[in-house]
């Protein structure tokens, strides 16, 4: 059975997605997984979040989901309750951490400094959300931190298709997450054939 960090290092890019109507779950999955990203983030800053991603889970078993914007232990239980895969979170918040170590769903916690990034890995953790990417340095702090630190990183915050490749193309990076490839107002009208035609850009 693969890791997490093997999952997301063979799909490469995770949509970070805010669904606002759970009837737009199992298209939006369906659109994912038929046009070769079967792998959503469904943030929690939407209350439709945690009935999307138990009608994407029922739709799509084998598709990689995370739930997003984790801030509170109530969350995580609705997260994993709904068949979340993992949790990110956009901050590193011990307790967080420590809860859903104690649940055995893996967190994926942010982080953008190397004092952040230290505490991960004292709690054991290998893998890391860098965000947001692009405000707290980007490409060139990426590069200063894995020179110090054997862990895997997760950018996301100001990904786009024009700085994608260069966040690919370090050893440390093992998938990039971004909301290009999904934007709110196309799932909010239904077309679902641009936002294939955006995923396939991919």
């Amino acid at each position: 059975m693969m890791t997490l960090e093997q999952r997301l290092t063979e799909i490469k890019i995770v949509p970070v997605i805010a669904i606002n109507d759970t009837q737009q779950a199992v298209p939006l999955a369906n659109v994912l997984v038929e046009n070769g990203l079967p792998c959503a983030e469904v943030t929690f800053r939407t209350e439709a979040a945690e009935e999307s991603i138990r009608l994407m889970r029922e739709a799509y078993p084998e598709m990689l989901i995370g739930a997003g914007t984790v801030l509170t232990t109530e969350q995580v239980d609705k997260a994993i309750k709904a068949g979340a895969d993992f949790i990110v979170s956009p901050g590193f918040n011990p307790t967080i951490v420590k809860y859903c170590q104690q649940r055995g769903v893996a967190i994926v916690p942010g982080i953008n400094n190397p004092s952040l990034v230290e505490q991960a890995m004292e709690m054991g953790l290998k893998t890391v959300k860098f965000f947001p990417a692009e405000p707290s340095g980007g490409v060139a702090m990426l590069k200063s931190l894995s020179a110090v630190y054997p862990v895997k990183f997760m950018p996301t915050g100001g990904i786009h298709p024009g700085n994608v490749q260069d966040y690919l193309a370090l050893k440390s990076v093992i998938a990039c997450g971004g909301t290009w490839m999904v934007p709110s107002d196309l799932m909010d009208k239904g077309d679902w054939d641009s936002l294939a035609t955006l995923i396939r850009e991919l």
